[in-house]
């Protein structure tokens, strides 16, 4: 499985940097947002470092269905019955950190734009 030493959700994930953990298996780890945005903000990375969604190939799209499945999962044990997925993809979408994640929120009526 590639990590890159320099990423931060790589470093997460091996449990360089503390988090508050809220899902683990072996594709995938899950852990609540330090910033939350709603009630409920988790956010959902898959184990292998892929920089972000315009790197996802037919070799490495199942993971996202195995984040996706990962995410229904959480949320039927939190109790989340309607919930946002959120991707950012690049600078300008407001991505940060180049690992792909996914932010799960619920516990709030989302307005569109986000905000």
């Amino acid at each position: 499985m590639h990590r890159d030493p320099d990423c931060l959700f790589c470093k997460i994930i091996a449990g360089e940097i503390p988090s508050n953990k809220v899902y683990e298996d072996e594709h995938c780890y899950a852990f609540y947002d330090i910033e939350p945005q709603a009630p409920v903000h988790f956010l959902v990375v898959p184990k292998e470092h892929i920089s972000g969604a315009g790197e996802i190939t037919e070799d490495n799209a199942a993971i996202v269905a195995h984040c996706f499945a990962a995410i229904a999962r959480i949320c039927r044990e939190l109790g989340c019955e309607s919930y946002r997925i959120v991707n950012n993809c690049g600078d300008q979408a407001g991505q940060t950190v180049k690992h792909l994640h996914f932010h799960v929120l619920s516990g709030r009526d989302m307005t569109w734009p986000p905000g």
